[in-house]
C-alpha cells in the first residue's frame, strides 16, 4: 500500500533526516523503547533518577519522544487514542490494535514530522539525540521460534553433513522452525559470553564439557507477530499477512560444536539459547511497502499448499532487503581499523515469505501474541562468499577467512564484535512505488564475545 508517507520527495523539518545513508529518513518511521540516558540532562536541566521506559520513533539521528508527545502536542481524539500504549511505554499493547491503527499512526506522525507542519514547534522539545537514548528491547516477546527459510544456508550446512542429499525432504513442502529461549534475547550492544556445552570429537569415546571452540553468528531477520490470534483459531493467508507488525535484525548465535552431539533427536537446545542479539528499532511493513517483490518458486519445486498461498503472496510476498554481516576483531580496534564487512546477502532470497511463517506457525490453532518473535533462519546469499555464518564463510573451518588486520579467522574468537546491518535500496521496485523510494535502514544488532568463566 504506497501512500503519502512513502513519497521519495517527503521532507522532515528533523534535518538529520535528511543526510545522504540515513537509516531513518521521514519514510520509515521505526518504534524502538528507550529512556533518556542515566545521568543525562532533561529537558528541566536537571539529572534526576532514571527515567522510565517509553516508546519512541527514530527520525535521523533524534528520537521522537511518543510520552511528550502524546501530550505536549495536539492531536486528532482518534490519534491521542493511539498514542496512549505507546505514551505509557507499551508498544505490545499499540500491536494489538492491528493494521488499521498502524497505518493511521503512521499517516499522522508522518505529516506531523514533514516540513511546514503546524506541529513542529510543539514536537521539537519532544526530541533526544540518540546519542543520549539508551535502548532496550522494543518490546515484551512473550514467545521465540526460528525457522529455517534460507534456502541457501540449508543447502550449504546440509552438504556438510549429507552431500548427497543436502535438503531434508519436508524441506520445500513446511517452513521447518523450532521453538527457541525468550530470557536470553538481547538488545544490540549487549556482550556475550561464550557458552559452555558437551563437545564429542567423531572418534572420541566420550564427550567432554568445555567453553565451544565453534563459536558461530547467524544472520536472521525477525519478525514481530501484531493483533495474533486465540488458541484454537488459524490464522488465512490475508490474515497472516496484515497481521505482522514489522521486522528487526536478529543475531542467532550458535555453538556449532556442541549442536552435533546434542540435537539429536529433539534439536538444539544449549548450542542456541545462550543469546539472541535483537537490533532494537522495528522497521514496520508499511515503511517496507515500496520494496515488495512477487515471490515465486524455482521451476520444477513444488507449489506451497493452499494454506500457504494466496494471490497477494505471489505477487508481493518476498521483500527486498540487504543484509550485511561485519567483524572487528580487539586487535583492529586497538589499531584503529574498522570493522571489515563479511558477506552481503538478501532476504528476497528467502525460501518462505513472512505472511507463510504465520500462517504455518498458527494452523494448528497456536495462539500468537503480539510481540512474539519469528525468526528467518539464517539469510545466505546463492554466490560464494554470500553466507550468512561462519561456518559457511570458512567451509566449517576449512578456508579460514583473512582480516584486514592479517588475523585469520574460522570461527568467533574472543574480543570479536560481530554486527548485523540492513537496509533497503533506493531501487522502487513494488508495483505503484516512486522511482528512487527512500532509503530504508534498519540500524545495526552487535555483540562483542566475552570469555567463557
Amino acid at each position: 500500500m504506497i501512500d503519502a508517507t512513502h513519497d521519495p520527495l517527503l521532507r522532515s523539518w528533523v534535518d538529520s533526516a535528511h543526510e545522504p545513508g540515513t537509516d531513518f529518513p521521514i519514510q520509515n518511521l521505526p518504534f524502538g523503547r528507550f529512556r533518556r540516558m542515566p545521568g543525562t540532562a532533561g529537558p528541566d536541566g536537571r539529572v534526576g533518577e532514571p527515567e522510565p521506559w517509553r516508546i519512541g520513533v527514530a527520525i535521523g539521528t533524534q528520537v521522537l519522544d511518543l510520552h511528550l508527545a502524546a501530550t505536549g502536542c495536539p492531536w486528532t481524539r482518534e490519534v491521542s487514542e493511539l498514542l496512549q500504549p505507546l505514551a505509557a511505554g507499551n508498544l505490545n499493547g499499540f500491536m494489538a490494535l492491528g493494521a488499521v491503527a498502524r497505518r493511521t499512526l503512521r499517516a499522522a506522525l508522518s505529516a506531523a514530522l514533514s516540513e511546514g507542519s503546524e506541529q513542529g514547534p510543539f514536537l521539537e522539545a519532544c526530541l533526544l539525540p540518540q546519542a543520549q537514548a539508551q535502548m532496550s528491547l522494543p518490546c515484551r516477546i512473550g514467545g521465540y521460534t526460528d525457522f529455517y527459510t534460507g534456502i541457501h544456508h540449508a543447502t550449504a550446512v546440509g552438504k556438510l553433513f549429507r552431500p548427497d542429499n543436502p535438503l531434508l525432504p519436508n524441506y520445500k513442502w513446511l517452513p521447518i522452525g523450532y521453538h527457541g529461549r525468550t530470557s536470553s534475547i538481547v538488545v544490540d550492544g549487549t556482550p556475550v559470553r561464550r557458552p559452555y556445552g558437551q563437545l564429542k570429537a567423531a572418534d572420541a569415546d566420550a564427550p567432554v564439557f568445555a567453553p565451544t571452540r565453534r563459536l558461530d553468528h547467524e544472520l536472521e531477520v525477525g519478525v514481530l507477530v501484531g493483533a495474533g490470534n486465540e488458541l484454537g483459531t488459524r490464522k488465512t493467508m490475508d490474515e497472516a499477512e496484515a497481521d505482522w507488525f514489522g521486522l528487526v535484525l536478529l543475531n542467532d548465535w550458535s555453538a556449532r560444536d556442541v549442536q552435533p552431539w546434542e540435537y539429536q533427536p529433539l534439536g538444539p537446545f544449549l548450542s542456541k539459547n545462550f543469546a539472541s542479539t535483537l537490533s532494537p528499532w522495528v522497521v514496520t511493513q508499511e515503511a517496507l511497502a515500496p520494496f515488495r517483490r512477487p515471490f515465486t518458486r524455482p521451476a520444477g519445486d513444488p507449489q506451497p499448499l493452499p494454506y500457504l498461498d494466496s494471490a497477494a503472496n505471489r505477487a508481493a510476498g518476498a521483500i527486498d532487503i540487504v543484509l550485511e554481516a561485519w567483524l572487528q576483531s580487539a586487535t583492529m580496534r586497538e589499531r584503529g581499523q574498522p570493522a571489515q564487512r563479511l558477506m552481503q546477502s538478501n532476504f528476497a532470497d528467502a525460501y518462505w515469505t513472512v505472511a507463510q511463517l504465520l500462517a504455518h506457525h498458527s494452523a494448528g490453532g497456536c495462539n500468537l501474541q503480539p510481540g512474539d518473535l519469528l525468526g528467518s533462519g539464517t539469510q545466505s546469499g546463492p554466490g560464494e562468499g554470500q553466507g550468512g555464518s561462519m561456518i559457511e564463510l570458512s567451509a566449517a573451518g576449512k578456508q579460514p577467512l583473512t582480516l584486514a588486520s592479517g588475523e585469520t579467522r574460522s570461527f568467533l574468537e574472543d574480543g570479536d564484535e560481530l554486527t548485523l546491518r540492513a537496509y533497503c535500496a533506493a531501487t522502487g521496485t513494488a508495483p505503484g512505488a516512486a522511482p528512487g523510494a527512500a532509503r530504508i535502514g534498519f540500524g545495526k544488532a552487535a555483540g562483542r564475545v566475552l570469555p567463557a568463566v
